[in-house]
């Protein structure tokens, strides 16, 4: 059975950094388009970054552009989010995402709070 599981969220002050993981079970992330998403308090889920298999081409919204990396390592089967210089507006529920043709797979999220 396929499984996403993130982890790495927490509580941090603006200007600080965080490390998410994604950890694949069931599936081969060589395979899928992976994704991070975001969901703030009474806000919509909003698409964060992507990295495409193969080649390993990346792509961000605009908001998180230059503070934002997304990584994965295939050894590992893990996708990473490396956050810095993070800002209130940031705090959300991270999920990751796998996506090919006629599958999707989300995890269950971690929450990312950036507070003074």
């Amino acid at each position: 059975q396929a499984q996403l599981v993130e982890s790495g969220g927490g509580v941090v002050q603006p200007g600080g950094s965080l490390r998410l993981s994604c950890a694949a079970s069931g599936l081969s992330l060589r395979t899928y388009a992976m994704n991070w998403y975001r969901q703030a308090p009474g806000k919509e889920r909003e698409w964060v970054s992507q990295i495409l298999n193969p080649g390993g081409s990346t792509d961000y919204i605009d908001s998180v552009k230059g503070r934002f990396t997304i990584t994965r390592d295939n050894a590992k089967n893990t996708m990473y989010l490396h956050m810095d210089n993070l800002k209130p507006e940031d705090t959300a529920v991270y999920y990751c995402n796998a996506a090919t043709w006629g599958q999707n797979y989300w995890g269950q999220g971690t929450q990312v709070t950036v507070s003074s």
